[in-house]
């Protein structure tokens, strides 16, 4: 009997998936894709903090696809350009309106995104490619510089009167830069204006809803979130964090892709191998101690052998956004889902870092990643649940 027993008892314990996780390393994860909606080709935002641009894109253009049902010879490749150098208009009009009391800088929301298509329109990267300064990738260091000096000078205001000439000015250096936005283009043999072809494509940023997952404002409300690339103070409704993943869940589950932002500092976020996972920092923090004195910052913990991650609640989300362990650093596009070689869930996301990374440019992100270090993320409301719906009055 006692033989039977302990037979019984280590087949059990063979079956369970935690123990043998332990064994393996993060980089010899194995994947098995379970869910997976078409996306367009990889993009690079190379030396630009155009990420909240290109990852939006990608988003809108799998959105296009899914409406319309399109092959992949026919996808969409919209223009980021278009999008930044408009919302970069925008963006220095307030400012100087604001007397510089705003963030000025590369990074920006995707609400930001939606506001110039509204406004804006849309434009193909074909009839303009914003690339107008030698280079075939982004690199617009340079112009962030010219940009935010100029609007400095103009806030120093040396004639206690602006004139109506500054926003001119302010959009030559864009066109010099970027290129002059035309009123009217030609694509595959039809003629546009931003707002037809936006129109055309079927992109209309009302079927588009924020959400977000935090204690210091109410559930069930909307609210902008307090980082300063939010500049626009978009509004993202307040759930619960159970409802949070349900809404991402149920959006991939239907063939919905998910636009994603929140923090890729982390050590767990790997640029070599692609993988997002949360590690549980064993590390003390030695700041200040005779220790460090000594010895140096401990700094964070080393990746473990296996791939134990930290348990995440909503009290812990909470905590991390209060003592800034997570930050506002990057929008990417999620795509679908997939499992390890143990059952364990993951996010397919699409970056716009171009085929970087042990999988070309798509990071495996887990689900303990996703529920504790993302800031806030946009669906398509058909995308979310009935009952949420109905608790929001979203139709």
């Amino acid at each position: 009997m006692k033989r039977i027993i302990l037979a019984a008892a280590a087949l059990f314990a063979a079956t369970l998936p935690s123990f043998a996780q332990k064994e393996v390393s993060s980089d010899d994860l194995t994947f098995t894709t379970v869910k997976e909606a078409p996306v367009t080709s990889m993009k690079n935002q190379h030396r630009s903090g155009t990420c909240w641009c290109f990852s939006s894109l990608s988003f809108l253009e799998s959105e296009v696809i899914k409406a319309k049902g399109l092959k992949e010879a026919d996808y969409p490749d919209f223009s980021e350009m278009f999008i930044v150098r408009n919302a970069y208009h925008d963006r220095v009009i307030k400012y100087v309106r604001l007397d510089g009391k705003m963030n000025l800088a590369a990074g920006s929301d995707f609400g930001d995104v939606m506001e110039v298509i509204r406004e804006y329109g849309l434009m193909p990267q074909q009839a303009y490619s914003g690339m107008n300064y030698g280079y075939e990738l982004p690199v617009q260091f340079e112009l962030d510089a010219a940009l935010h000096g100029y609007a400095d000078a103009i806030l120093k205001n040396p004639n206690r009167k602006l004139t109506p000439a500054w926003q001119k000015g302010f959009d030559g250096i864009l066109d010099a830069y970027l290129g002059e936005i035309p009123e009217e283009f030609e694509f595959n043999g039809k003629k546009y204006t931003p707002a037809s072809y936006r129109d055309e494509m079927g992109v209309n940023p009302d079927d588009y809803v924020g959400f977000t997952s935090y204690t210091h404002h109410p559930f069930y409300t909307q609210f902008a979130i307090e980082v300063e690339d939010n500049w626009r103070w978009t509004q993202s409704w307040n759930v619960p964090l159970d409802e949070f993943v349900a809404i991402i869940d149920n959006a991939v589950e239907n063939g919905y892709t998910v636009l994603w932002g929140g923090d890729v500092s982390e050590k767990g976020f790997s640029r070599s191998n692609g993988t997002a996972l949360l590690l549980v920092d064993e590390t003390l923090d030695t700041t200040g101690s005779d220790q460090e004195r000594w010895t140096g910052k401990a700094g964070k913990a080393d990746a473990p052998k296996g791939i134990r991650e930290a348990e995440v609640t909503q009290e812990t989300r909470q905590a991390s956004f209060d003592n800034k362990t997570s930050t506002d650093d990057h929008g990417m596009h999620l795509f679908g889902s997939a499992k390890d070689q143990f059952g364990n869930k993951f996010y397919l996301i699409k970056n716009s870092w171009g085929e970087a990374g042990k999988y070309k440019g798509v990071w495996y992100m887990s689900e303990a990643y996703l529920k504790e270090k993302t800031l806030n993320f946009v669906v398509n409301k058909n995308a979310i649940p009935k009952d949420i719906k109905k608790k929001l009055g979203i139709k």
